[in-house]
């Protein structure tokens, strides 16, 4: 089953998490939390990615991964997409791009922890990403240094904006906050054998 493309109007500003919620777990429901706050956002849409380029084991159907994700989550300002399937894009930039066509108007911001900031990077057309969108950083535990310390830090270091400021900002645009540590992770609750798929 594939949900609706979300209704936002010009104006809103929406923030954008991405990942293989492989599970979805409540690390990601306080990082959502946080971030709607922090950046004062109107909404925060998580998108269910079909699978990770940068992983080489794939996730678990994505139907799956979306019925848990929307059990999950209780916040009227959280939408659970599946963007990127229906869109057909692989890679961030591609759907960052596709969804700045499809909703003129609106004010994405593009949503990661301090882990991804690290190895940033590594992604496909990086640089696409932070001049198409600004970036909010939310410090999730370890790695807060090398977030801080890595190239793109670095090489948009003055782009670098108040949290409250970010929405608002016209790309490049990004902002580093620290918020209460959840150490909980899918890897982890997939080691202990609580996230099981069909075969």
């Amino acid at each position: 089953m594939r949900y609706q493309f979300p209704y936002a109007r010009a104006g809103q500003t929406i923030g954008l998490l991405g990942g293989s919620f492989d599970p979805a777990h409540e690390g990601h429901v306080h990082i959502s939390h946080e971030a709607l706050k922090r950046f004062r956002l109107d909404q925060l849409w998580w998108l269910v990615t079909p699978g990770n380029p940068l992983k080489q084991v794939g996730p678990a159907p994505i139907e799956q991964r979306m019925q848990h994700a929307r059990a999950l989550v209780q916040h009227p300002k959280i939408r659970i997409t599946d963007l990127e399937a229906r869109l057909g894009t692989r890679y961030t930039a591609e759907t960052l791009k596709a969804l700045v066509r499809l909703y003129p108007g609106v004010r994405f911001v593009w949503l990661m922890g301090a882990d991804n900031l690290a190895q940033f990077h590594l992604w496909r057309d990086w640089r696409s990403i932070i001049e198409t969108l600004p970036i909010g950083v939310l410090a999730r535990p370890g790695n807060q240094i090398l977030a801080r310390t890595s190239p793109a830090a670095k090489c948009y270091a003055s782009a670098r904006k108040r949290p409250q400021l970010l929405a608002r900002a016209d790309a490049p645009a990004w902002s580093f906050v620290t918020i209460p540590m959840n150490a909980q992770s899918s890897s982890a609750i997939r080691a202990r054998g609580e996230w099981v798929c069909p075969q």
